[in-house]
């Protein structure tokens, strides 16, 4: 599932495979703004069924910390 999950975060930034990794933080990668962090939550509860409350969806800063949402 964390390969699905980065995937489609590549995806969404339109950034080339292996860019993204757990460690990756969200304000290193230029493509990553709001905008584009909604989408990918979007995406990952329309495609892999993963909800993340907005409260935690704020104050998240890295890959890792979305894929400890996974269960």
């Amino acid at each position: 599932m964390q390969e699905k999950v980065i995937r489609l975060i590549e995806d969404i930034l339109k950034v080339p495979a292996g860019t993204i990794q757990p460690d990756t933080r969200i304000e290193d990668v230029e493509e990553w703004d709001s905008l584009a962090h909604v989408m990918i939550l979007g995406a990952m509860e329309e495609q892999l069924g993963i909800v993340v409350p907005l409260e935690e969806a704020i104050e998240m800063t890295k890959v890792s910390e979305l894929l400890g949402l996974i269960s």
